[in-house]
């Protein structure tokens, strides 16, 4: 389904936006992009790691929610706690990746795929070192949070937080500290 021209951008450009870093994937048809989604992802696949999920959401666990994440392709690195109800992406959760000692805050979702009326994205997500997630937030795919940046809560995040810095809104901007 995927065309030799989709492969994703050189990840060592600077400057570059989450856009640049998405896979493209044309979904030709009378339908939109959703329609193709057992041809993008194995459904019992799909099926698997949503079961998963739903048991990682549900664990207070922070070692069971961490161990079952990695069954399903999660990169989950040392100290890593996810909140209550926080989800990765069900289709791709190979593509999330959460560093040491990052907070993920309670239902927060970090999205890998964005499917349109002709074609689906994909992209890698990536929470930085000691990064925070607050509760509520949506992280877009192609997004990376730097480390030791901050999230607030119920925020949408549409573009890199870089490191050390603190971002608040819809979409997301960086907080000015006066």
């Amino acid at each position: 389904m995927t065309d030799a021209a989709d492969s994703p951008a050189d990840d060592d450009t600077a400057g570059e936006r989450r856009h640049d870093r998405l896979r493209r994937h044309a979904t030709p048809g009378p339908r939109n992009s959703l329609w193709s989604w057992p041809e993008a992802k194995h459904p019992l696949r799909v099926a698997l790691n949503y079961v998963v999920i739903v048991l990682a959401r549900h664990s207070p666990s922070l070692r069971l929610k961490n161990w079952l994440l990695r069954r399903i392709g999660v990169t989950v690195g040392t100290g890593v706690s996810w909140g209550l109800e926080s989800t990765p992406d069900v289709f791709w959760p190979e593509l999330v990746t959460v560093d040491d000692d990052a907070v993920i805050g309670y239902d927060t979702t970090l999205l890998c795929h964005e499917f349109l009326q002709d074609e689906y994205r994909t992209g890698q997500v990536r929470i930085g070192r000691r990064a925070m997630v607050g509760a509520g937030t949506i992280v877009l795919p192609g997004v990376e949070i730097g480390d030791g940046a901050q999230v607030a809560a119920n925020s949408l995040v549409t573009e890199d937080v870089p490191p050390g810095e603190t971002w608040a809104g819809v979409p997301a901007e960086p907080v000015n500290r006066s």
